[in-house]
């Protein structure tokens, strides 16, 4: 039974509505409404003009084209102000000559963090972790994945898992470790007796009753 005292706000959950919210940013208001129809990515980084966020936004930056694609938006945030969100984004296009084109949230005061569950104390009480939420068209949160401090993330495995979503969504199948699109899907596994022992002659790939793949 939960305590009654604790204030403290729920951690976000897979498969249930994402945390609502209404933010300023560098490109203007934003709300998790403004995304419905579209997948969204909104991720997390410790603070503007530190080297491993660099890396982060850069590869988001270049990879942007590829989540508009697939009808995905980008939205960043960190514990900074609009005015170092601009600063930083204007040092990353002189010093690397890369345009981020995706908003980043100014979260002074830490609300939209706290509703995610982007403030882990071990690691920082006033800084975000490296948090990144898959929020699908309907505003469902659909993963989560967080990140220690000093790593970065793997920006294609972000992009991929987003694809692996919308495949399942698309077809009813399961995706295997590592699946890229054009490889093959794993089918649900049969529910009764009756279809476990139909299962070998539906046309699948099948290493067993319950293993079975098939190309879409």
């Amino acid at each position: 039974m939960e305590n009654a005292m604790d204030s403290s706000p729920r951690m976000p959950r897979i498969d249930e509505p994402a945390p609502a919210f209404t933010a300023r940013t560098t490109h203007g208001p934003r709300k998790l409404e403004d995304y419905r129809g579209k997948w969204l990515v909104l991720f997390s980084h410790p603070a503007d003009f530190t080297p491993v966020c660099s890396t982060e936004f850069m590869a988001f930056a270049k990879r942007y084209p590829d989540f508009q694609a697939i009808h995905c938006d980008l939205l960043g945030l960190s514990i900074d102000s609009v005015h170092s969100h601009i600063a930083w984004m204007r040092n990353i296009k002189e010093k690397f000559d890369i345009e981020i084109p995706f908003p980043i949230i100014d979260d002074i005061s830490m609300e939209v963090a706290h509703s995610y569950g982007m403030i882990h104390p071990g690691a920082s009480d006033t800084s975000a972790v490296r948090a990144t939420f898959v929020i699908d068209d309907k505003g469902i949160l659909r993963a989560m994945v967080y990140y220690p401090m000093k790593n970065g993330r793997s920006i294609d495995e972000i992009l991929r898992l987003v694809k692996a979503l919308q495949t399942s969504d698309a077809h009813g199948v399961a995706t295997p470790e590592g699946w890229q699109p054009g490889d093959k899907v794993i089918v649900p596994p049969p529910s009764t007796i009756a279809d476990a022992n139909e299962r070998a002659n539906q046309g699948y790939e099948c290493t067993d009753w319950y293993f079975c793949k098939k190309s879409l």
